[in-house]
């Protein structure tokens, strides 16, 4: 058996001559592929990730996110557009398309993301988008009544943790 390889965050392939506009592209890129290793290249060792579901991720945590994310969407696409970065931040806005497997239900999540750099990596990344509108999408009729309430969006919260830290426990 061989030994994992590392992966590099490869941020070649784009024209544009900013090294950070760039390395989101390559982050996009990957995910598109659905490249989760290539994905986590593009982290900082000491990243935070947050966004609405996932509220607080430091480090490999954010990685495995990715992973268990790319690994479960079977039918997840990804387009992303609108990058833009200096020397210090980023942002870019990316859809997200995908069958929820807890209910069937298709979800096309729109997502505007920001990031902070350090050392030519992502060192913050956060991703905005309305729950209230995923839990439309995704939970369907339950979602319309009651995807607003603070006990729902704190379930939906629990449950993607608990999944995560399973999936993470199994990786270590």
């Amino acid at each position: 058996m061989n030994p994992p390889r590392k992966t590099v965050c490869d941020t070649r392939r784009v024209s544009d001559p900013h090294p950070n506009h760039q390395l989101i592209t390559t982050f996009y890129e990957a995910f598109a592929r659905r490249d989760a290793e290539a994905m986590a290249a593009c982290y900082h060792a000491d990243v935070k990730f947050s966004d609405p579901v996932f509220t607080d991720l430091r480090g490999q945590l954010a990685g495995d996110m990715w992973r268990m994310l790319c690994e479960r969407g079977k039918d997840l696409e990804v387009e992303f557009s609108k990058v833009t970065a200096d020397d210090d931040t980023g942002s870019a806005h990316w859809d997200a398309s995908y069958t929820f497997a807890a209910t069937g239900r298709k979800v096309l999540n729109r997502i505007d993301a920001s990031f902070r750099f350090k050392d030519g990596l992502v060192i913050e990344h956060r991703d905005d988008f309305p729950l209230y509108k995923w839990t439309r999408m995704a939970l369907g009729p339950a979602g319309v009544l009651l995807g607003w309430t603070p006990m729902v969006q704190g379930k939906i919260r629990k449950q993607a943790r608990q999944q995560l830290d399973k999936y993470s426990a199994k990786r270590a």
